[in-house]
């Protein structure tokens, strides 16, 4: 983790708590992984946009360039053409250009396989120098693609756990990576995570959650308060 923190025992225990009733609804999702550079550049595309326009816009740009090396030396605007769907094109476009040439300069070749063998931490600071490379498509790379402990938050995964109070209310979405990775057990990582998305879209939602079906609701604080105003059973 980028930084040292140590979330309360009680905390970690309401987390585990979660992660077990959800396990329990929603069961445990099925692992799938993408090779790492399909990863990076699927996750530069899935940012401020929907999963359905991300992956358009993926099977368009490989449609379009049959490999990582032709879309790096194609020109820009051929791939933000590509890409156009997922929105922000003009940045998306030259920030995975700029990924590939990065990788191409230190390993001669387009390939991330070499991080699977670093430290988790020292793997996440040489993803986070890449361009467009933030907390989050970093911790995407490190979990989904090379199998590494890191917990990607993402706007459900936010929302979510400051809700049910297991973070600051005030902290940061950067600054809840390293809590989040503290708060739940390592080996939970993937499971909590993807479990803590399909909380958000199914009942946590941003507006008009669905406080009263919601199988977390007796954990969740700010649930409780919802139903009491509504005249709920809390």
């Amino acid at each position: 983790m980028s930084a040292k923190v140590t979330p309360d025992p009680v905390l970690k225990e309401k987390a585990l708590a979660v992660h077990q009733r959800l396990l329990a609804v929603f069961g445990r999702p099925k692992r799938a992984y993408l090779p790492p550079v399909d990863e990076l550049v699927c996750t530069i595309l899935s940012q401020n946009t929907n999963d359905n326009n991300r992956d358009r816009a993926f099977e368009a740009l490989r449609a379009r360039f049959p490999t990582w090396e032709a879309v790096r030396d194609a020109p820009t605007e051929a791939v933000a053409e590509a890409v156009r769907v997922a929105g922000l094109a003009g940045q998306k476009a030259p920030r995975i250009q700029e990924a590939l040439r990065r990788i191409t300069q230190e390993q001669g070749r387009i390939t991330l396989d070499f991080l699977k063998d670093w430290p988790v931490e020292k793997a996440r600071a040489w993803l986070q120098s890449l361009p467009g490379v933030g907390p989050k498509t970093a911790a995407i790379v490190l979990l989904f693609a090379l199998d590494k402990p890191a917990f990607p938050v993402d706007t459900h995964v936010y929302r979510v756990t400051g809700r049910l109070g297991l973070r600051p209310p005030k902290m940061s979405v950067e600054k809840a990576h390293a809590w989040l990775e503290a708060l739940f057990p390592p080996e939970t990582y993937y499971d909590a995570h993807l479990n803590l998305i399909r909380l958000g879209r199914r009942y946590c939602r941003p507006r008009n959650p669905r406080c009263a079906e919601c199988p977390v609701r007796d954990l969740c604080p700010e649930g409780q308060r919802r139903l009491q105003q509504a005249g709920g059973e809390p």
